[in-house]
C-alpha cells in the first residue's frame, strides 16, 4: 500500500514546543480556510507534558489555520518519511486572533513597532545544541576535526534548509562537549519567528535521520557551558537599512538607540518570556558569556544586547551590515513570544524617548549592588520565581500583552515548576536536557 503523504499545522506555544495535528496533505488549501479544530487548554500542556491549572478546563474550541509562507516540505531521501508542516495562527471559530496565540502576539508588537516607528524588524536567531548520545571528546573546541565529525549531518542541515527557504550562513563545532552552532541568513517581521522554529525543527529531522539526538537544552549540566539563542535585529524603514548613523552614539541611530534602551530598562521584567526554564538561571550567570545584567556592550559577549562588529572588508554596505544581538535568551521559549517581549521593549523605549544607552567595557560581576545602581544597572533574576514575580509587578509590561496573558502564562511556568519538586540540580537538568 503507497503511504498518503500528511502535512502538520502547527505553533509554537507557552512551553517553547511545536505542537499541532496532521492532515492530508490534498487538503491543505480548504484547511487554509477552516483550519483544524484546537482546544484552549492545549496552551497549559507544559514542556513535561503535565496540565498547569487551566481557567478553560474542557470548555470552548479553536482553530488552527496554517499559513502557506510558513509552509516546509523537505526530502531527505532514503526510507525518511516526507517532513511536511506549516506554522499557523490558533483563531477563534469567527475568526478573530485568539489571545493565546504566540504567532498573534507577535504580529500585534510589530504593528507596534510599524506604528509607532515606521519600522519593520530584520534579523535571524542563532542557535545553539548538543549531542546527547555517543561518546564525549575532549578537545576539539572550534576544531576542524570536531566538524569533521558531524560533516554529513551539517551538510544535509544546509541541504534541507534551502529546500526549506532558509538561507544557509555558517555550521561550526562549538566550545562544549558534543555542541555545535548553526546560523541563517535574515528575514523581515513573522519570518525571523518562524524561521528559527523551523530550523530547531530541521536540526531534530536531520539528526534523527542519522540515528543521534540533539538537545537545545539551556545547559546540561551546572558546571557546564549552556547552549544559548542569539537573536540578531535591526530595522528597515522601506526598504532602506534604518540602524545605522555614523553620527549616532555608538553609530545607532536614534530610534535604534531608544529601541536598545527600552529593552535594557524592561529586560528583567521580560526575562522570563525570554529565559523561561527554571535551568535558564544556571546559564544566565557572569562568566558564561551569556547575560546576567541589563546592559548594552560594544562587542562584548557577556553583555544583554551587543553592537556586532561589521568588515571593512564586506562587499555588504556597513548600513547592512550593522546590527544588536539580544543574549539573554534560550531555546526553552517561543521565538515568536521572545521577538513580541523584545520587540514591545523596544518600541516602549521609542515611546518613552529613552536616551541611548553607555555601552560597558569592563566586568560588572565586580560591582556591588549600590555601584551598580548609581549607573542604572541591575543584576537580572537569578530564578524563574523571580523572574515571574518581576513580570507579574510591572503593570507596563502586562499592558502589552492580551487581558489575563501574563496571568496565564505565570500559572503555566508555576506548572512546569511543580514537576520538578523534589528534584535535584542534576535531575532538573537531565529532564530539560530530555525535553528540549
Amino acid at each position: 500500500m503507497i503511504a498518503e503523504e500528511l502535512v502538520i499545522a502547527c505553533c509554537t506555544d507557552l512551553a517553547g514546543k511545536v505542537r499541532g495535528k496532521a492532515f492530508p496533505a490534498t487538503q491543505f488549501d480548504k484547511r487554509t480556510k477552516r483550519g483544524i479544530g484546537w482546544t484552549p487548554t492545549n496552551v497549559q500542556i507544559t514542556c513535561f507534558d503535565t496540565i498547569a491549572e487551566s481557567p478553560f478546563g474542557s470548555l470552548g474550541d479553536l482553530v488552527l489555520i496554517p499559513d502557506e509562507k510558513a509552509r516546509v516540505r523537505v526530502q531527505l531521501g532514503g526510507d525518511v518519511p516526507t517532513e511536511h508542516f506549516a506554522l499557523g495562527d490558533i483563531r477563534h471559530t469567527d475568526g478573530r486572533p485568539w489571545e493565546f496565540c504566540t504567532r498573534s502576539i507577535l504580529r500585534d508588537a510589530l504593528e507596534r513597532l510599524d506604528r509607532v516607528a515606521g519600522l519593520k524588524l530584520f534579523g535571524a536567531f542563532e542557535h545553539e545544541f548538543q549531542f546527547r548520545n555517543g561518546a564525549v571528546v575532549i578537545g576539539e573546541a572550534y576544531s576542524v576535526n570536531g566538524f569533521r565529525a558531524e560533516r554529513r549531518l551539517a551538510e544535509t542541515l544546509v541541504a534541507a534548509m534551502r529546500e526549506a527557504g532558509l538561507e544557509p550562513d555558517t555550521f561550526m563545532k562549538e566550545f562544549g562537549a558534543g555542541q555545535y552552532e548553526v546560523t541563517m541568513g535574515p528575514s523581515r517581521g513573522i519570518a525571523i519567528a518562524d524561521q528559527s522554529t523551523i530550523l530547531r525543527e530541521l536540526v531534530r529531522l536531520v539528526a534523527n535521520a542519522s540515528g543521534k539526538e540533539v538537545t537545545f537544552t539551556p545547559i546540561r549540566d551546572p558546571d557546564a557551558v549552556g547552549n544559548g539563542v542569539h537573536i540578531h535585529l535591526s530595522f528597515l524603514s522601506g526598504d532602506k537599512p534604518a540602524t545605522w548613523d555614523q553620527n549616532g552614539k555608538h553609530e545607532l541611530s536614534k530610534k535604534a538607540g531608544q529601541f536598545v534602551a527600552g529593552i535594557l530598562k524592561y529586560l528583567d521584567s521580560i526575562i522570563a518570556i525570554t529565559a523561561p526554564s527554571v535551568v535558564s538561571y544556571l546559564r544566565l550567570t557572569p562568566h558564561r558569556w551569556s547575560a546576567a545584567f541589563n546592559n548594552l556592550g560594544f562587542r562584548d559577549r557577556e553583555a544583554s544586547v551587543r553592537i556586532c562588529p561589521v568588515s571593512d572588508l564586506s562587499d555588504i554596505a556597513k548600513a547592512s551590515q550593522f546590527n544588536f544581538e539580544f543574549r539573554a535568551a534560550d531555546a526553552t521559549a517561543s521565538p515568536h513570544l521572545q521577538l513580541a517581549a523584545i520587540v514591545h521593549a523596544g518600541v516602549q523605549g521609542i515611546e518613552e524617548d529613552l536616551p541611548t544607552p553607555e555601552a560597558t567595557t569592563e566586568d560588572l560581576s565586580l560591582l556591588d549592588a549600590s555601584a551598580l545602581a548609581a549607573r542604572g544597572y541591575v543584576r537580572l533574576p537569578k530564578s524563574l520565581p523571580e523572574a515571574l514575580d518581576r513580570l507579574s509587578a510591572s503593570p507596563t509590561v502586562v499592558g502589552w500583552f492580551p487581558a489575563r496573558f501574563v496571568e496565564i502564562y505565570a500559572k503555566h511556568k508555576k506548572g512546569e515548576m511543580a514537576f520538578l519538586e523534589g528534584k535535584n540540580q542534576k535531575e532538573i537538568c537531565s529532564l530539560y536536557e530530555r525535553v528540549y
